[in-house]
């Protein structure tokens, strides 16, 4: 059973969480604010975070860049009232991992947990299994049966992030922020050769294609 951490300092908020969670098989556990929650963490096995924004004693930035620096990868998931794009671009950059606005959609709420909990395990594991293909991240070498090719850095780490993901669409901007430095020379162009270079590589697998999405970016699907 997961066990998800719940931050926060509404009663009534963390309340309901609470009852979706345990009426969805995880246990729960619950702080008031980030200080509580840091202890919480020392002190039992946590799988995930659900983080409130603004908080009395310590609010959830200061408690994700405690953790962080820590050098804990638990997934945070921050939800909270505050929807402007500096505070969910401010969530990001100190470690959150997903980002939910309030009044919550239960469904959607439980959606994106699985989908963290899955991602939490293949970068715990770092691998990744579709079919016959496997990708080692620890060594950026993908296995195609009994074919085994080693890609370049960044080659790799754009297939293990699609791969990761899969239908999710991700825009060459995104892609660019996380695999190419901000002072690097680089534009969107170079993630558009870096695909054509995975497409052409694994034209013929049968677990997976590389799809454009028109005027967004890229996608991995998976074949039937």
């Amino acid at each position: 059973m997961f066990t998800i951490l719940i931050v926060e300092d509404n009663k009534n908020t963390a309340r309901l969480m609470e009852v979706v969670l345990t009426q969805n098989g995880y246990s729960t556990l619950h702080a008031s604010n980030g200080e509580e929650g840091l202890k919480m963490v020392d002190e039992n096995h946590i799988d995930l975070i659900l983080l409130d924004l603004m908080m009395p004693v310590m609010d959830g930035i200061t408690f994700t860049k405690v953790l962080r620096n820590s050098g804990s990868q638990i997934p945070i998931m921050m939800v909270t009232a505050k929807d402007r794009q500096e505070d969910i671009r401010n969530g990001f950059l100190t470690g959150t991992d997903d980002y939910m606005v309030k009044p919550i959609d239960e469904v959607e709420m439980l959606l994106r947990i699985q989908a963290l909990l899955r991602r939490a395990h293949i970068a715990a594991e770092h691998e990744i299994v579709i079919g016959n293909t496997t990708l080692l991240y620890d060594s950026f070498i993908v296995k195609e049966g009994d074919t085994e090719y080693e890609l370049p850095r960044k080659e790799f780490q754009l297939l293990f992030k699609l791969l990761s993901y899969p239908n999710k669409t991700f825009t060459r901007k995104q892609l660019m922020e996380e695999f190419w430095d901000f002072e690097s020379q680089s534009d969107e162009r170079t993630v558009d050769v870096h695909i054509n270079r995975l497409r052409d590589r694994f034209k013929s697998n049968s677990d997976f294609e590389i799809v454009t999405v028109r005027g967004l970016g890229y996608k991995a699907v998976k074949k039937d």
